[in-house]
């Protein structure tokens, strides 16, 4: 598992990417990874994302971690395979969904809140557990799920910012999922690239800082 997450630990930060179109997915998505966050998780709330994942691998090939989010149906676990994405990410844990998802090969992450529903994913065999909304518990909420779980990969999605991050990993993350203070979406529909690559900067900063 630690080999299949290396990745994962050493890009620390997925930029959750929502865009009203594929040119401006790739778009912000490019202005991201100038900033230096590599890890761009294409969601399916973007028109096409199977086409902008295949275009974002053959623009920045090994130098970006590219993987699909909202994965709510086999089909789209299985388009954005043969895409090339290198993780898929659902915001929840349905069996059978997960399943074909790890059927895919790619890295698995599924999303849980609670403990039952973190037991749930890990049993079926997920690499990492997606907590979200993880802006409901904070860092604290993180590190007491640790207590029962010493072990498990998890990463926080939701209210994950520049100036907590450190926080996140104290508590344990295994990496962080960033939305709306990272992929800000205002500044996506107004095509304002250089606040994403601000937005990106001070993220990379401030993984920089937590990994010394």
């Amino acid at each position: 598992m630690t080999d299949r997450l290396a990745r994962a630990r050493a890009t620390g930060v997925l930029a959750v990417l929502r865009a009203p179109s594929p040119e401006q997915a790739l778009d912000a998505a490019d202005a991201i990874i100038r900033g230096g966050i590599a890890g761009i998780e294409v969601t399916y709330s973007t028109p096409d994302a199977p086409a902008v994942i295949r275009e974002l691998i053959a623009r920045h090939g090994d130098a970006a971690y590219i993987g699909a989010g909202t994965v709510t149906t086999i089909e789209q676990a299985t388009a954005a395979a043969d895409a090339g994405a290198e993780f898929l990410v659902s915001p929840g844990t349905l069996p059978d969904l997960t399943r074909a998802m790890l059927d895919t090969g790619r890295v698995v992450m599924t999303g849980a809140m609670t403990p039952t529903e973190v037991m749930g994913a890990l049993a079926l065999g997920v690499d990492v557990v997606k907590i979200f909304p993880a802006s409901l518990g904070g860092p604290s909420y993180l590190g007491a799920l640790r207590g029962p779980f010493p072990d498990a990969p998890l990463m926080p999605t939701g209210g994950v910012k520049p100036d907590n991050l450190a926080e996140w990993f104290a508590a344990g993350a295994v990496a962080a999922g960033a939305g709306g203070d990272l992929a800000n979406s205002a500044s996506i529909k107004a095509g304002d690239w250089v606040d994403l690559t601000t937005r990106a900067e001070a993220f990379a900063a401030a993984f920089a800082a937590v990994r010394g």
